[in-house]
């Protein structure tokens, strides 16, 4: 018979043999930090730390690090977590972070630079002169695995959130708002498999979310395998630059997005002046619903060698005298769009069409024509695109593999799929 001892010791060595095999810290730590704690305190929830940058220093894979409420300077991060064990730095209600930290040196609140696994999720940002959160990899090197989720980026000087060669990215849940020079969100540079969805993203000069994939630069100059779905923007682009910005993206799920009153254009894929090779090819854009203000460009954009996308179940509107669909030439190949409901004005090689027009180079067979606002929402006036009782959009669209919509209710629900970023309940 086996001690009490021998029992323990025997579990004990299994536990940190299974640790060490899987990467798993066996005795992952919870530190805490406060603005009236001491760096030279152990870090615990009755001896915090008083920096973001002791906790970052300090903090190994499967740690959880609490910051409580108070203002704060920001933090470079450079300690890596494990795919199944990431460091995560978790803010309570009423933390803000409104100055970069001593380290950093490229004028960013939060700083991940060259670490991988981590979870920044909780904090109030504001105030960067560039963003006030980033990730940077290297092109031969890229940072993985980053999750940035339930923060709140609100007037930083250039970006809200931003990414450069930054690989699994996940951006989930944050408001960002009124940056400065460019946009809410910008995942830069060859960066695959992106996540970007649930956000809030209004008022910031240029794009909402913009994924560029830099071909000028180091890397392949693509970006593939995106999922961008259910976010909301609206009130960008007043500097130019689309509410979805898209520019080297390939095999990439863009669906139920909710883009109203921005003032350049809705969705727009392109090449970034790298020529028809590198343009926005083989996208799905699925369930979207987009009305561009009269002082805005086509709800949709798809040039410069942007071939093979397809574009279906979407809402696309225009209230001025632009419209739903803009491409040329070198973009129509391939192309799948249908089941849409648009205005009666498109754009091709720069020259307004009508649908039947449109229609006949084979495309939007089964799409409708706008009824007007009144008829296809419940109140657009107010913001509210859900659909009205009565509206065309219900049930007319076509099977997707789309199988929620913008609320997170269940797709579909009636006799067919609805059109737009909403589905509405049976009766």
């Amino acid at each position: 018979m086996k001690t009490g001892h021998s029992l323990f010791l025997r579990c004990t060595v299994s536990a940190v043999l299974i640790g060490v095999l899987s990467g798993v810290p066996v005795h992952a730590a919870t530190y805490y930090v406060s603005p009236t704690g001491n760096n030279t305190n152990p870090g615990t929830a009755v001896a915090p730390w008083a920096t973001l940058q002791r906790a970052a220093n300090t903090a190994v894979a499967g740690d959880t690090v609490i910051v409580k409420p108070g203002k704060y300077v920001g933090a470079k991060f450079s300690r890596s977590g494990l795919s199944n064990a990431r460091i995560t730095f978790r803010a309570q209600a009423g933390v803000i972070v409104n100055a970069p930290g001593p380290l950093n040196t490229n004028k960013d609140n939060l700083w991940i630079r060259n670490a991988d696994y981590l979870v920044i999720e909780g904090f109030e940002v504001t105030k960067a002169p560039r963003s006030g959160i980033a990730i940077q990899g290297e092109p031969t090197l890229p940072t993985l695995g980053i999750v940035i989720r339930d923060n709140y980026c609100h007037h930083n000087g250039r970006w809200g959130i931003f990414t450069g060669y930054a690989q699994n990215v996940v951006i989930e849940n944050n408001e960002t708002s009124y940056s400065a020079a460019e946009h809410g969100i910008y995942v830069s540079n060859s960066s695959d498999n992106p996540i970007i969805r649930w956000n809030l993203v209004h008022h910031n000069r240029a794009s909402g979310i913009q994924i560029n994939a830099d071909p000028f630069l180091a890397g392949d100059g693509i970006i593939t395998n995106a999922l961008i779905e259910a976010n909301e923007a609206y009130e960008n682009g007043v500097g130019g630059g689309a509410a979805i910005n898209l520019a080297s993206v390939r095999n990439s799920t863009i669906r139920n997005n909710l883009l109203y009153n921005n003032h350049a254009s809705g969705i727009a894929g392109w090449d970034d002046g790298a020529g028809a090779s590198f343009g926005t090819k083989n996208n799905s854009f699925l369930h979207n619903t987009i009305v561009m203000p009269v002082d805005g460009r086509f709800a949709l954009v798809l040039i410069n060698g942007s071939t093979g996308n397809t574009i279906k179940n979407n809402i696309l509107l225009h209230t001025g005298t632009r419209g739903s669909i803009e491409t040329d030439r070198s973009s129509l190949s391939n192309w799948k769009s249908d089941y849409n409901i648009v205005n009666n004005r498109f754009a091709y090689d720069e020259t307004f069409i009508t649908l039947a027009q449109w229609r006949a180079k084979t495309q939007d067979a089964h799409s409708i024509l706008s009824p007007g606002l009144p008829v296809l929402f419940v109140k657009a006036a107010g913001a509210d695109y859900h659909l009205a009782l009565g509206s065309p959009a219900i049930n007319a669209g076509t099977v997707v593999p789309v199988t929620k919509d913008l609320d997170g209710k269940k797709r579909p629900q009636g006799s067919g799929y609805d059109i737009g970023a909403y589905e509405v309940p049976a009766p």
